[in-house]
C-alpha cells in the first residue's frame, strides 16, 4: 500500500499516535500522503465511518474521495470527506436542536445576507455599504464573537452602528430559521463547546480527523477542530505556512503558532521533495519566499532535473505584455509539434497566464482572442453565481419542491411584494412551531390568529400564485411554449423594473437584464428535445419546464466540466493556488501590483509612535503574504517559468511609470 512513498511521506502515513502536523512544501504529495493514511489506518482496523478528512473546497473533497476509492474501493464511501462548512451542516442538522434550530434551516448565501442587512437597517443604505458590514460581521463571527461581545468592545460609533445592526441581523435569521456560511462553523463550535453531551458524542464518533490546507483555517475553525479531537488529540494538520494567502479571510498563522503549545508532544514532519517542478523553478521559489520569517524552516527541492531558466520578460506596456505572452505560447507550441513526441507535444490546457487581479485579464483576453487561442477566466464569478441568475433558480426550485424554504425566502421577496420580515418572522416561527415549512405553513387554518388580516392575504396570494406556476410549468412542453411562458411570468413579476430599481447604473441593469433571458433561453432549449449536456447525461426528449426546473441542481457541475477543455487558462494567483500547469506565466509583476499597493515605502517606514509601530507591522505582514502569493504563483509550473513586468502600467485613465517587483 505504500510503495512509492519518499521516507518523510511514510513517517506521516504511518505516524498515528496522536497530533501531528505535516508541513508540505507545493507539490510535495500531500493529498497523496492524506489518502494513504486513511487507507493505512483502516488497514490496522479502524472503522472507516470513524475517520474525518477536511478540505476547504469541495472540487478538494471530490478529488481525494476519488484518490481514496481507487485506493481501498467500497469502504472509501464510509469515510466522512469534505469541507468545514460541509461538516458544519452535518453537526447542525443532527444536533442544531438544541440551539432552536429545525433539522431544514435554510442556508443563506451572500447576497441573502446583504439583503437582510440592508433592509435591517430600514432600507436607507446602499449595497455597498451593506456589503462591507457583512464584512465586518463576517470576520467578528469568525473570532468567535455574538453581537454583544462585538458592542462591548467596538473601537468607534461606526463599529457601535454594526454591532446594533448583527443583533437585528441574528433575530432575523432566529425568526427565517436560517444560518449563514459563517454559522456553519461558529455553531458546531457552540454545539461542542456549550453541550457537554453533543460533544462526547462526536468525539466518541471520530477516532483520526484529518484536516488539509490547515494554514488556511482561522481562528473559529482552530478551536472546533480541538474541542473536535479532544484531549486526546488524534488528528493530522496538513498544511505549509509559506502558501498562507487568505489572511484578508480571518485564515490566521497563530493556528501553526499554537499547535506545539497547545499539543506539547506534537510530531512535525517535513514533506520538502517536490514532485512538480525543475530545480530552475524551485530556486526561484525558495529565493523569493527566503526572506519571510518561518515557523518551520523548509527547503524544497527537486530530482527532476535543473530544467530551463526562469526567463523575466521586460514589455512597454500592458498591450505588449500580452502580445509578448502569446507570442511565448506559440514559439512553445511550435518547439513541441516539431519535436513530433506525444510527451513534448504542448496542448493549449499546457498553458496558464497568472495575474494578482481580475482586471488584469483584459488585454490578455484581447491577445488571445486576436491570435485565434482558446482560452478560459477561471476565478471569475461563474454565470449561475449571479444574483439575477440565483433569483429565477429560487422560483424554479419552488416550483420543484414547495418545501424548500431558502428558494421559498429569496422567491418571496424578490421582487417585493409588500411581505415584511415581520410577517416572515410570524411565518418561520409558526411553521417551525408546528414543524411545517414556511410553503406549508402559509395555507394552515390557524395562521389567521397570528397575522392581520393584510398580511394573511399577502402571503395567500403569493402561494396561489406559486401553485398555479407550478401547474402552468408542468404542461409547458416545447421550446417555443417555454420561451413564452418564462417571457411572460418575467412580465407578470415586473422583474426587469426590479433589476432597474434595484441598480444605480442602467449599464449594470441592461446587463442583468441580458444575462437572464439568455438564461431563460437556456432553459427553454432543454424543453425543446434539443442536446443539452449536463453532468454527462445527453438528453433529446420533450420535458415540461417543471422536469427542467427538477434538475437545476446540476447546473453547478456544467462549469465543473471545464477542466476537460483543450484552452489556455487566465487565472488570478489566489485562485490558481492548488492547481499546476508546464507552462507558467506570471504577468504583470510590478511594484505596486505584486506586492499590491506597496510601492510607497513599504519597506522603509521609521515611525517611532505606537500608531507607526503598529502601521509598520501591518505593512509587514501584508509584504510577507504578497511575497507567499508569489511563492504560489512561481510553484504552479512544472517545466517552464515567464515572469513578466512593464515599464508603464494603466492606473485609472493614466499610464504611469512602472518598477519590476521587489520579487524578481
Amino acid at each position: 500500500m505504500s510503495a512509492g512513498l519518499n521516507l518523510a511521506q511514510l513517517q506521516a502515513v504511518h505516524y498515528t499516535d496522536g497530533a501531528c502536523l505535516v508541513l508540505a512544501g507545493a507539490g510535495s504529495g500531500k493529498t497523496r500522503v492524506i489518502t494513504m493514511k486513511i487507507a493505512h489506518m483502516i488497514e490496522k482496523g479502524m472503522d472507516p465511518r470513524r475517520i474525518a478528512a477536511i478540505t476547504f473546497t469541495n472540487k478538494a473533497a471530490s478529488e481525494m474521495r476519488e484518490r481514496a476509492k481507487g485506493l481501498i474501493g467500497r469502504r472509501a464511501k464510509d469515510v466522512l470527506i469534505c469541507t468545514f462548512h460541509a461538516l458544519g451542516v452535518r453537526m447542525v442538522r443532527e444536533d442544531g436542536h438544541v440551539l432552536g434550530l429545525k433539522p431544514q434551516f435554510s442556508i443563506l448565501d451572500a447576497d441573502d445576507v446583504t439583503g437582510i442587512l440592508k433592509e435591517a437597517s430600514g432600507g436607507t443604505t446602499d449595497m455597498a455599504t451593506a456589503r462591507q458590514w457583512q464584512w465586518v460581521i463576517s470576520k467578528w463571527k469568525n473570532m468567535g464573537l455574538t453581537s454583544e461581545q462585538a458592542l462591548a468592545q467596538a473601537a468607534d460609533d461606526n463599529e457601535r452602528i454594526i454591532a446594533t445592526l448583527m443583533a437585528r441581523y441574528e433575530e432575523r435569521l432566529a425568526a427565517y430559521q436560517s444560518v449563514d456560511f459563517d454559522d456553519l462553523i461558529g455553531m458546531p463550535l457552540r454545539l461542542l463547546r456549550d453541550f457537554p453531551e453533543v460533544r462526547a458524542k462526536w468525539q466518541a464518533a471520530l477516532g483520526h480527523v484529518l484536516v488539509d490546507e490547515y494554514q488556511d483555517t482561522n481562528a473559529t475553525q482552530y478551536e472546533l477542530l480541538k474541542l473536535l479531537v479532544g484531549e486526546k488529540g488524534h488528528f493530522t494538520a496538513v498544511g505549509d505556512d509559506d502558501q498562507s494567502i487568505y489572511g484578508w479571510r480571518g485564515a490566521t498563522l497563530d493556528n501553526l503558532k499554537k499547535l506545539p503549545v497547545d499539543y506539547p508532544h506534537l510530531k512535525v514532519i517535513k514533506l520538502e521533495q517536490n514532485y512538480r517542478s525543475t530545480s530552475a523553478i524551485l530556486r526561484a521559489a525558495n529565493n523569493v519566499i527566503g526572506p519571510n520569517p518561518k515557523l518551520f524552516p523548509k527547503t524544497l527541492f527537486s530530482e527532476l532535473g535543473e530544467g530551463e531558466p526562469v526567463r523575466v520578460v521586460d514589455a512597454d506596456n500592458e498591450e505588449h505584455e500580452a502580445e509578448r505572452a502569446v507570442a511565448r505560447i506559440q514559439s512553445l507550441r511550435a518547439e513541441g509539434t516539431l519535436a513530433q513526441t506525444g510527451a513534448q507535444h504542448k496542448e493549449f490546457r499546457d498553458f496558464a497566464i497568472l495575474y494578482r487581479a481580475n482586471h488584469q485579464a483584459k488585454p490578455f483576453e484581447k491577445a488571445l482572442r486576436k491570435a485565434n487561442i482558446p482560452y478560459k477566466v477561471s476565478g471569475g464569478q461563474s454565470f449561475f453565481d449571479r444574483a439575477e441568475i440565483r433569483d429565477l433558480c429560487a422560483w424554479f426550485r419552488l416550483w420543484a419542491n414547495n418545501d424548500d424554504d431558502p428558494a421559498f425566502l429569496r422567491a418571496v421577496t424578490t421582487p417585493k411584494r409588500g411581505i415584511g420580515h415581520t410577517t416572515l418572522g410570524t411565518l418561520g416561527v409558526y411553521a417551525s412551531q408546528y414543524k411545517l415549512s414556511l410553503f406549508e405553513a402559509l395555507f394552515s387554518s390557524s395562521l389567521g390568529a397570528a397575522l392581520s388580516t393584510k398580511a394573511l392575504g399577502s402571503l395567500h396570494e403569493f402561494g396561489r400564485y406559486v401553485n398555479d406556476l407550478e401547474f402552468r410549468a408542468r404542461h409547458t412542453e416545447g421550446a417555443d411554449n417555454a420561451t413564452a411562458f418564462l417571457r411572460e411570468w418575467l412580465k407578470e413579476i415586473d422583474y426587469e423594473k426590479h433589476l432597474h430599481d434595484g441598480e444605480e447604473s442602467e449599464k449594470v441593469a441592461a446587463a442583468k437584464w441580458t444575462n437572464v433571458l439568455e438564461f431563460c433561453d437556456w432553459m427553454a432549449a432543454r424543453c425543446g428535445g434539443q442536446i443539452e449536456d449536463v453532468a454527462g447525461v445527453t438528453e433529446r426528449e420533450l420535458k415540461s419546464l417543471l422536469e427542467v426546473s427538477q434538475t437545476i441542481a446540476l447546473l453547478s457541475t456544467i462549469s465543473e466540466r471545464e477542466k476537460d477543455q483543450n484552452v489556455v487558462t487566465l487565472s488570478t494567483l489566489h485562485a490558481s493556488k492548488g492547481l499546476e500547469w508546464p507552462h507558467v506565466l506570471l504577468v504583470g509583476v510590478t511594484e505596486g501590483m505584486l506586492p499590491f499597493k506597496m510601492g510607497d515605502g513599504a519597506d522603509s517606514l521609521g515611525g517611532s509612535s505606537k500608531a507607526d509601530e503598529a502601521a509598520n507591522e501591518d505593512m509587514a505582514t501584508r509584504l510577507q503574504e504578497e511575497r507567499r502569493l508569489m511563492y504560489v504563483g512561481i510553484t504552479r509550473a512544472q517545466r517552464s517559468l515567464a515572469v513578466s513586468w512593464t515599464r508603464r502600467r494603466k492606473k485609472g485613465r493614466e499610464l504611469v511609470t512602472a518598477l519590476p517587483s521587489r520579487f524578481i
